[in-house]
């Protein structure tokens, strides 16, 4: 498991376009048949992927989280952005489809991710946040998540919003998670920008075809930076730091969030008009 360690505001605006990514921007997440995990120190959030093909692939206990096993103080957001999978927790499997989700409560001792077939492989984006009550291991379909559209193809951000761990969704202790799916001619997300310094950010962007980019901006609104991204990236956003982005094509991106509280709702806006 990697560690990233803090940065501040400071560092963050004289950093080069190679600190940038080494500091904020996480890659090679979906190997072949191997869990790729990376600790942040911002609200010690753990980003992580797996795509398994030939074989079942195991989470293991790591020695940086000082732990029994790795849920023993922790709770685990997944959803899969791949074929058909199962996820098997303390022997009971549970199928998510393509942009299922299945949240595991603190307290299961034994995890396992597999696809339901070669061909077409599971995806699976894990993000675990630490956790102090115990809540149920519970899977939501894409249809439970409420999609919700927004936006509008004038302003290239037509949008569908799909919610699953959150206040009146699946319960967890302080992990948020859904996804956004853009629409076909629509390439901007998160706008207007914004902050939540309650809450560290981390997005995961897929369905952006290879050849495609994406621009993610962040940074404090007066001293903003970007990162160009690839398909099947995560970029860990501080607390501090506003954050939006623009791809060269229609792509998806999965959301999550911990911190101080779960209010998905609770950002301050850095309107466009007074970014620099």
């Amino acid at each position: 498991m990697e560690i990233r360690y803090e940065h501040s505001p400071q560092e963050t605006k004289g950093m080069t376009t190679e600190q940038l990514r080494e500091s904020f921007l996480v890659e090679d997440l979906m190997k072949t048949d191997k869990l790729t995990l990376v600790y942040s120190f911002y609200d010690r959030l753990i980003v992580g992927g797996v795509k398994p093909v030939a074989k079942t692939v195991l989470l293991k206990n790591e020695e940086e989280l000082k732990a029994e096993f790795f849920l023993q103080r922790r709770e685990m957001g997944i959803i899969n952005v791949g074929g058909k999978g199962t996820i098997a927790v303390d022997g009971k499997k549970f199928i998510l489809d393509k942009l299922d989700c299945l949240y595991i409560g603190r307290g299961s001792k034994k995890v396992s991710f597999s696809s339901n077939g070669k061909k077409d492989p599971a995806v699976f984006y894990i993000l675990s946040a630490p956790a102090h009550h115990d809540y149920p291991t519970t899977r939501y379909t894409r249809e439970q998540a409420a999609p919700v559209t927004l936006g509008d193809i004038t302003t290239s951000n037509k949008r569908t919003i799909y919610k699953y761990i959150h206040e009146e969704g699946i319960q967890s202790c302080q992990l948020v998670m859904g996804l956004t799916v853009l629409e076909t001619g629509s390439v901007w997300n998160s706008v207007p920008p914004h902050t939540h310094t309650r809450r560290t950010e981390i997005y995961f962007y897929f369905d952006l075809p290879e050849e495609q980019r994406l621009f993610h901006m962040m940074g404090q609104p007066q001293q903003t930076r970007h990162i160009i991204m690839k398909n099947q990236e995560a970029v860990i956003s501080p607390p501090w730091s506003m954050h939006f982005g623009c791809g060269t094509s229609n792509y998806g991106f999965i959301w999550g969030m911990a911190g101080e509280n779960k209010q998905y709702t609770d950002m301050d806006p850095a309107p466009i008009a007074t970014l620099l």
